[in-house]
């Protein structure tokens, strides 16, 4: 994954939803009963060729109106917490072994009072020096905004650090800010796309993580 020249990795920063989180299900769930209550006629099919964990782009995609993308966060939001997703399998055992070597943090899209609750339902939230979710940063994903702000708060060089994530966006975000970035394929609803952002490294499932960063 890494030429033996570049620097060792200190940090590891996670992506949440889909790539420690198994969300999928839970998130096209609460997208159908939101489209649908917008009487627009949209298929998990679709979604899943247009799936983004910047959800703007999902809505461009639908064609929905501008005019409604308030109503439609509050509406996946309202279905969404009806929803409870588990960790996915092996993600708890690790955090817990990197957590020993690493410094860990996180960067995620979702909303803030959402991802931390879930961290505190699943006892993972000490683990991470820091969270950057989707109010924290000025832009987002792909936009390397987000990692950016990581790196300020854990006061990292880029070079000392790689993203996990299951999404081309999380691959793109990584590398502009100048980061190595591993792609999950077992928890992507896009693998072919994620596949497509040529990440460093490729791991079936996040229990094959600490497999791959011993070659540092």
């Amino acid at each position: 994954m890494a030429a033996k020249t570049q620097a060792s990795i200190e940090y590891v920063l996670f992506d949440w939803d889909g790539t420690l989180l198994d969300s999928f299900q839970a998130d096209a769930n609460a997208y159908m009963h939101m489209f649908g209550t917008l009487g627009m006629n949209w298929s998990v099919a679709e979604l899943k060729r247009h799936y983004s964990p910047n959800w703007h782009r999902v809505y461009r995609a639908a064609r929905l109106p501008r005019t409604k993308w308030e109503e439609a966060d509050r509406l996946w939001m309202l279905f969404y917490r009806r929803q409870q997703p588990k960790l996915q399998p092996g993600a708890l055992r690790v955090l817990k072994m990197l957590d020993r070597r690493f410094k860990l943090a996180l960067v995620s899209s979702g909303s803030r009072s959402r991802v931390r609750r879930q961290l505190r339902e699943h006892s993972v939230s000490a683990m991470f020096l820091t969270k950057v979710c989707s109010e924290d940063a000025p832009r987002r994903k792909p936009h390397p905004a987000p990692l950016r702000m990581a790196l300020e708060r854990l006061r990292a060089l880029p070079q000392t650090c790689v993203y996990i994530g299951d999404a081309p966006e999380d691959v793109e975000m990584a590398h502009r800010a100048g980061m190595r970035a591993v792609g999950v394929l077992g928890g992507s609803p896009v693998p072919e796309r994620l596949r497509a952002a040529s990440p460093d490294a490729m791991i079936e499932t996040i229990s094959d993580l600490p497999a791959l960063l011993r070659i540092f």
